[in-house]
């Protein structure tokens, strides 16, 4: 067992102790593979939607990421430059009037987004353990539900916060709460029925595969805060500051089922 007596943090964690926790993850390419594609990019890889679409949003990629990712530039003009980039993403939605039967057949596709090896186990365990399981993710809600409910596991202790697409007489016409991004995910606010379920447990546990991530929970809140990250060649920061975040640090070649040995016991 790993006992850091400053923040109590306790790994592994026992199953007498599994009821003060919950867990706060992302979602693309950290519940999803690597190789998979992100829930914004999903339609632009589609042939359910006009080229013309695909290429402006291609632009919009190429002129906002490099701003999103660049720590250089002033934190508060990067995060509203970010939701900038994806209003204006969910603008194209609205003029190329595309249809919710459009975004349930591209988010039927299994094709377009794995899990990670053993991640169905891992939300499984969750379940069977009533342990709240809360995705914050600057991806598409609608698509993050429909790929968990195709894969049989949209279970009853998951609560989705991200981005959800809403649709008049069957189309597209905007987004139903404040746009949640990669920069503002410590801002996301919890609807009261979820917070209400999680008064009792003072633990955490997050998952996340950028440094962003770590904005999901804000550590002050809570008695301890798991940190554990997935580590890709994707990923922007260089490996040797990455693992100066994350307690826990998951390689290409882990799986959930290598996590949750060092987890739980």
């Amino acid at each position: 067992m790993y006992i850091d007596k400053k923040t109590e943090k306790k790994i592994p964690i026992s199953k007498d102790q599994l009821n003060g926790y919950y867990v706060v993850t992302d979602f693309d390419r950290t519940i999803t593979n690597g190789a998979s594609k992100t829930s914004w990019s999903i339609l632009s890889e589609s042939d359910l939607v006009p080229k013309s679409y695909a290429q402006e949003r291609q632009e919009l990629y190429d002129y906002y990421r490099p701003i999103e990712i660049d720590e250089s530039l002033d934190f508060t003009m990067r995060s509203a430059l970010v939701s900038e980039w994806y209003r204006k993403h969910i603008d194209l939605f609205v003029k190329y009037k595309l249809s919710e039967e459009v975004f349930i057949k591209a988010g039927s596709d299994l094709r377009v987004m794995q899990f990670r090896d053993g991640a169905k186990d891992f939300l499984a365990f969750l379940h069977d353990n009533n342990i709240p399981l809360i995705i914050i993710s600057a991806g598409i809600g609608n698509f993050i539900e429909c790929f968990l409910q195709k894969n049989n596991c949209y279970y009853d202790n998951i609560y989705i916060c991200s981005n959800r697409i809403i649709f008049k007489d069957g189309v597209a016409v905007g987004v139903d709460t404040n746009i949640t991004h990669s920069l503002n995910k410590n801002e996301v606010a919890l609807p009261e029925e979820i917070k209400k379920k999680l008064v009792a447990k003072k633990h955490v546990i997050l998952l996340g595969d950028q440094e962003s991530d770590l904005r999901m929970v804000d550590s002050k809140d809570h008695k301890s805060v798991i940190n554990i990250g997935f580590f890709s060649t994707r990923t922007e920061t260089p490996y040797d500051e990455y693992i100066k975040y994350f307690d826990i640090v998951c390689n290409e070649e882990d799986n959930y089922k290598v996590l949750m040995k060092k987890l739980f016991r």
